[in-house]
């Protein structure tokens, strides 16, 4: 996790330095700000400038300070740096980005698109305004928010995972249908299928675990650091076709020729691999998480998938089937 600490102090400085606006912001504060030393923000500085961001240091202060700005001049000619239809394509992309309507990112989403939108002609707009009745999108299920103390949460454990804080979380778990509050190192935040989740790291369980946002009743942030101790994979949950984050088995599943060819021609899983078997049917391997979500995408098919292996598996989803023809048989 060392390479994400510095990709995200680096981040936090960059929105220090343009919250700060025309005032500015020292090393010193900034260094306080990021709980590390001013020769780390100098060097998190030179790399932000050597990676093209228009930062710059003013000294024109009357009290000798050095203050750090960001020139805003270099993005007001952006739109002449693209083309016609890469203006069109980005702004019409908005609809492709409708999954991010229930993250903490929604405003900051809208607000540059209209500023993007600024570029092009009304008629432009008007036209591009039309597009979605030819391609159409369609996000996942959006969970609802009952608790309008939601966003609060997710700015803490924003705040609590850019400045490695330590946290309380209250947290009401379905699984085992109670509510208890953890000691927790805030790794991530991730979107996925409609839903916010908190990776976290658990020092009483010695792990890092997954909280749904949505069943976070509180969180309160101490002024305790945390060093990160665990590595999170750049990917979200990648060896789960949902939000689970257990290790990864070998998974094979035998579809029946009727579904073949719709099963073929999807990518599931990066890990899947696809062979014939022999009678228009295929054999598909994946190596995922024995989760809900795996379950649900077997089940999904009815009677045209069947699981070779593992055998415990298999039992699951017959023993699955058996209770739903009984419901149906009563």
């Amino acid at each position: 996790m060392p390479r994400n600490a510095e990709v995200i102090r680096q981040w936090t400085i960059l929105r220090e330095i343009e919250n700060a606006r025309g005032a500015g912001v020292t090393i010193d504060d900034l260094a306080t700000r990021c709980a590390v030393t001013t020769r780390t923000i100098r060097r998190d500085l030179q790399a932000l400038e050597e990676s093209g961001f228009p930062l710059y240091d003013d000294r024109t202060h009357d009290d000798g300070k050095t203050r750090w700005r960001v020139n805003g001049q270099a993005f007001k000619g952006l739109s002449t740096g693209l083309t016609v239809s890469e203006l069109c394509a980005l702004y019409f992309s908005r609809t492709l980005l409708e999954s991010l309507s229930g993250t903490p990112f929604r405003d900051e989403v809208e607000s540059a698109f209209e500023k993007l939108a600024s570029a092009l002609t009304p008629h432009m707009r008007q036209f591009l305004d039309q597009l979605p009745r030819v391609i159409a999108t369609k996000a996942d299920p959006a969970r609802r928010h009952g608790n309008p103390r939601q966003q609060q949460f997710i700015a803490r454990a924003l705040e609590a995972t850019l400045h490695l804080r330590q946290a309380n979380l209250t947290y009401h778990s379905k699984s085992s249908d109670r509510t208890k509050t953890y000691l927790v190192h805030p790794y991530r935040l991730a979107y996925a299928q409609g839903g916010l989740y908190l990776l976290a790291y658990v020092p009483e369980y010695s792990e890092v675990r997954t909280f749904a946002v949505e069943r976070i009743q509180d969180v309160s942030l101490l002024e305790e650091r945390f060093t990160p101790i665990e590595e999170l994979p750049d990917a979200a949950f990648p060896h789960s076709l949902g939000v689970h984050s257990g290790p990864p088995e070998r998974v094979e599943i035998a579809f029946e020729a009727a579904v073949a060819d719709y099963v073929r021609a999807r990518e599931w899983h990066p890990s899947q691999q696809a062979r014939d078997d022999g009678s228009g049917g295929v054999l598909i391997t994946l190596d995922v998480c024995l989760d809900r979500a795996l379950q649900s995408w077997i089940l999904s098919f009815g009677p045209f998938a069947r699981v070779v292996a593992p055998e415990g598996l298999a039992r699951q989803i017959a023993a699955q089937f058996a209770e739903a023809t009984a419901r149906y048989a009563s």
